[in-house]
């Protein structure tokens, strides 16, 4: 369906790109702030920590947290599925879905009048001597719970329907 595929280049996309790009800012700011503090003694990126824990490391754990639980990379606790029969083992799939649908929808709620309190209000945060605005990067957090809603929603009507799950091209 045209529908998921473009949602799983979304997905793809903000995984790849986006928090690849993280992961190498990260490994660069590291890198250079080490050999400044350790051969120069000096900082060579000011607030390089702050940026790298208020701002890269969570858009690179939100931005790819959605396509690892689309693509089932995640950690699971089959040992009880199992060993169930299908029809039970179903309802079980069916009731957790229903469970965390619910969490993750009240999740994404609060989430979401958190990311626009702060996008109004312009937050900002002190990083080295200057103050960054971090509602982008708040606005990041709802699109993620929204994208892996979506992704809980779809594996609750496969499970309902009786369907094995796919991998979004249903």
């Amino acid at each position: 369906m045209v529908f998921w595929k473009a949602i799983d280049r979304l997905e793809g996309g903000l995984a790849s790109v986006g928090a690849g790009l993280c992961l190498f800012l990260i490994m660069m700011i590291t890198v250079i702030g080490v050999l400044g503090r350790y051969l120069l003694g000096m900082d060579l990126i000011p607030g390089g920590y702050n940026m790298i824990e208020r701002m890269l490391f969570p858009l690179l754990v939100f931005w790819a947290v959605p396509l690892g639980h689309r693509q089932g990379t995640f950690p699971r606790f089959d040992i009880l599925a199992d060993r169930m029969s299908p029809g039970w083992a179903r309802a079980v799939a069916v009731l957790v879905l229903t469970v965390e649908i619910v969490i993750f929808a009240v999740l994404l709620w609060y989430l979401w009048q958190f990311a626009w309190d702060a996008a109004q209000s312009a937050r900002q945060m002190q990083i080295g001597t200057r103050l960054w605005p971090v509602w982008p990067v708040m606005l990041m957090m709802p699109l993620a719970f929204a994208l892996m809603l979506l992704e809980m929603v779809r594996l609750w009507w496969e499970a309902l329907a009786g369907r094995p799950a796919g991998n979004g091209e249903s």
